[in-house]
């Protein structure tokens, strides 16, 4: 060995050290801490800790954007981010995707996510769309750990679309674990590639996430994440001035006045991509009134829709003429509804109806039943007598995927996509919300969905929306504005990061004072 003269060795000590020093953590890298507790305004269900079970709504992301990880999501600024995928290519006649995977992303067990994981989960995807989905893609292939091939039957525009944001099948679950716990297993333990893991379970009563310190993103900032179950408006108010939670949703009329005016909360109301609707599951029976048209024209001039904005929603909501949300791709503007309690009977009147109706039952969301209140009463001013059922969030959505409804839904859809994802669930033959439909549409929809050309494909798309607006197959009411509180304890809440999105994400960007 050479010889080190002393003072160059004590100077490449210290240059050694103060490298090392600034690589500690200070300070700003501390771990997790603390714990952010939302008051929830529905009743959990395990069938939404599952991406392979995810419904055409937007309740499971509630859920997902914490557990679970996508291959490519919607996230702040950008509607189909790289999450676990970094990249993803398309071959020029736009049969085949291929992605590549992110280096050393990792399940909660350990084990690394790994493109047979992709292959399983989207083979194993039997939610909304899963039929469509299945139908256009010929094989899946795990070429090698780090990357996947989609082939498909035939080009296909709105493939990413589905499988990163309209789906739940570009969210990755882990092939070995769930293969060997089983799918309800997995639903009572389940494992995910998110910024949480799961801790516990209690039904009716709350959820519990803590921070995983290996999440590729970054670490989250908060350790505990807890979701507690209070579906009374009120008393989640109450909760929150109590301290007892940091941040609720949907809190409406007299109470979010109350909100708005305690010093220390914050009131923060947001539009989001969530139209509800009234829908007239008979009326492709010849013997229900609803086969009317007239019929089904006087309910939606009953609703005095700007009346109700104002008394729910304090007039932040968007009424609106469409199922469609406004901001979504090839959107059409139809015209703005109408309130006309006269026209209403008259129409009633000529179908044949003059004193009104029985109509039956009106199933509801239980989260919305004071909507539904305000919208049967309207309809009972006019003659159209019904019953109002609420049912909790995870049986209505059963039912009426199941088509077991009769008469009247109020329904609704906050889930991410485009004009078609929405047509597809909502309207066109075969769609998992779908009880009957009209030829017409049903050939515009089929046309425009391997149409590559833009501007043809919006056409198309437009000329759907104006018969489905036409035939008045459903009532639109409005587009949500979703009013949520925050406490004083939250310094970033994680509300409106993600354009159109409902509730608190991504969790890892939640942050405490």
């Amino acid at each position: 060995m050479g010889y080190r003269h002393p003072i160059l060795h004590v100077l490449a000590v210290l240059i050694l050290m103060s490298a090392g020093l600034a690589g500690w953590p200070g300070p700003a890298m501390a771990g997790p801490e603390g714990q952010i507790t939302w008051g929830v305004h529905i009743s959990l269900a395990p069938t939404w800790f599952d991406p392979g079970e995810t419904p055409g709504i937007i309740t499971p992301f509630m859920v997902l954007y914490a557990l679970h990880d996508a291959m490519v999501k919607p996230m702040p600024g950008q509607a189909m981010a790289p999450s676990l995928a970094e990249s993803w290519s398309v071959s020029k006649d736009g049969l085949v995707y291929e992605f590549v995977l992110r280096k050393g992303t990792r399940f909660h067990n350990g084990e690394p996510v790994t493109a047979e994981d992709v292959k399983f989960s989207f083979e194993r995807y039997r939610g909304a769309s899963s039929k469509q989905m299945k139908d256009r893609v010929a094989s899946v292939e795990a070429v090698d750990p780090a990357h996947v091939r989609f082939h498909l039957k035939a080009p296909w525009p709105d493939f990413l679309t589905f499988y990163s944001s309209a789906t739940g099948a570009g969210w990755i679950v882990p092939k070995k674990y769930v293969e060997t716990v089983g799918d309800e297993g997995f639903k009572k333990a389940p494992v995910g590639a998110g910024p949480y893991k799961f801790v516990s379970f209690t039904p009716g009563v709350e959820l519990v996430f803590e921070a995983f310190d290996q999440y590729w993103r970054k670490t989250p900032s908060v350790k505990r994440l807890v979701f507690r179950v209070i579906p009374d408006e009120s008393t989640r108010l109450a909760a929150l001035k109590r301290g007892e939670v940091d941040i609720v949703y949907s809190v409406r009329g007299e109470l979010a006045e109350e909100l708005r005016r305690t010093p220390g909360l914050t009131l923060k109301p947001a539009v989001i991509q969530a139209p509800f609707w009234l829908y007239f599951a008979d009326q492709w029976d010849p013997k229900s009134p609803w086969h009317d048209r007239r019929v089904r024209q006087a309910a939606s001039l009953a609703i005095d829709r700007e009346l109700i904005n104002r008394a729910l929603t304090l007039g932040y909501s968007k009424v609106t003429g469409s199922i469609i949300p406004a901001g979504f791709e090839y959107y059409w503007q139809p015209p703005a509804p109408v309130h006309d309690p006269a026209k209403a009977k008259q129409l009633l009147a000529a179908a044949g109806y003059p004193n009104g109706f029985d109509a039956g039952e009106y199933f509801c969301d239980a989260s919305y039943s004071n909507l539904g209140e305000a919208i049967t009463n309207d309809l009972q001013a006019v003659g159209i007598r019904t019953t109002l059922r609420p049912l909790e969030r995870a049986a209505f959505f059963r039912g009426y995927a199941e088509k077991k409804f009769k008469s009247l839904i109020q329904g609704a859809s906050g889930a991410f996509g485009n004009t078609a994802t929405r047509i597809e669930a909502f309207v066109a033959a075969g769609g998992t919300y779908v009880y009957g439909s009209y030829p017409a549409i049903d050939g515009l929809f089929r046309e425009q969905a391997a149409e590559p050309d833009r501007a043809r494909r919006e056409k198309l798309l437009h000329q759907a929306q104006q018969l489905v607006h036409e035939e008045i197959i459903y009532a639109p009411i409005w587009q949500l504005a979703f009013l949520n509180g925050v406490g004083a304890r939250v310094k970033e809440s994680g509300l409106g990061l993600i354009a159109g999105h409902a509730y608190s994400a991504p969790y890892e960007d939640v942050t405490l004072k």
